[in-house]
């Protein structure tokens, strides 16, 4: 069964200011709540495009989003292929580049997938070190945790997972698996233990979350694939369009504020002048200047929502 609670939906949605006749892409399907949402609002003229590269997620959405299948196209792909793949889905085009309404990503793992012990995300399940979202993917956990060089996972678990003790935890690794291969995250999640000091671990929670998250970004390449996907939503959402970004962490919510930020007009005139005559131009602009957070309530019931923020930019 693919229970997921979906986080932030009404504001994510809310966000994408839906037109009953628009076309819009939910680039992260998931559980489908937000896709659900989205189409709801549609009418017999608009389209949902949905991708996921999971096939659990693509199986429960033909069953969840059935009463609206007549409005809705699933695409199994890497949102990273994101331009690409809407030329094949017959939407409008302009100078060959794809047009569309609004498009909404909500980042990182889903839930079903961190409580799928078999899937190897999870350090509270013992199961085979995996972590791919598109389980034909070649690169698994297992393998950069034993076949990659000691600096290299000491680089990853430091970037990727803001741990600070990467150095040593990536010693331990390397260490553990002359001995024996690292087959299982229960194996893994011992020896990051072992690899940070006692007092470290007492504190903010479990002391091998940081580095089960850095090793899921590298497996799934996360972060490339959202400057790709992003950089192609600004291409892709026709004027007025919107696009709605939920993130997790704090190196997914840098890129978007970044990218955002690339895009929003600026101007470069002195501040005396009186008015602008710089010209300067942009493509975007912030819908909301600070990023918004779940409330109270939201957290109450769902708190792995916690660390979420979204952002949301307009195409001018």
């Amino acid at each position: 069964m693919f229970q997921h609670i979906t986080v932030l939906l009404e504001e994510a949605v809310d966000g994408l200011a839906i037109k009953p006749d628009g076309i819009y892409v939910d680039c992260t399907l998931g559980g489908a709540g937000h896709s659900e949402k989205i189409v709801s609002q549609l009418s017999g003229g608009g389209r949902l495009i949905a991708f996921d590269q999971d096939d659990a997620a693509l199986d429960n959405a033909r069953v969840r989003l059935a009463p609206y299948m007549d409005r809705v196209t699933l695409v199994k792909s890497n949102f990273r292929y994101l331009e690409e793949m809407l030329l094949t889905c017959d939407v409008p085009t302009v100078d060959g580049v794809p047009q569309v309404d609004g498009i909404l990503f909500d980042l990182g793992v889903s839930s079903p997938q961190l409580d799928e012990a078999e899937r190897g995300f999870s350090y509270n399940h013992d199961a085979p070190l995996d972590m791919r979202m598109d389980q034909g993917g070649a690169l698994t956990a297992y393998d950069i945790v034993n076949g990659w060089e000691e600096r290299e996972i000491s680089r990853i678990l430091h970037v990727y997972g803001e741990e600070k003790f990467a150095r040593s935890i990536a010693r331990k690794i390397v260490q553990a698996r002359e001995n024996a291969p690292i087959e299982t995250t229960g194996e893994l999640a011992e020896l990051v233990k072992t690899g940070i000091p006692a007092a470290a671990r007492r504190t903010g929670g479990h002391p091998a979350k940081r580095s089960f998250q850095a090793l899921r970004i590298a497996v799934n390449d996360e972060l490339g694939a959202e400057e790709d996907a992003l950089e192609q939503a600004v291409k892709c959402v026709g004027p007025g369009g919107r696009i709605s970004v939920i993130t997790f962490h704090s190196l997914e919510d840098r890129i978007c504020k970044q990218l955002f930020a690339s895009y929003v007009e600026k101007c470069t005139c002195p501040p005396d002048f009186p008015k602008c005559v710089c010209g300067g131009t942009g493509k975007l602009r912030l819908v909301n200047r600070k990023p918004i957070v779940p409330t109270e309530q939201e957290l109450e019931v769902n708190p792995r929502s916690r660390s979420a923020k979204l952002r949301v930019a307009e195409k001018l």
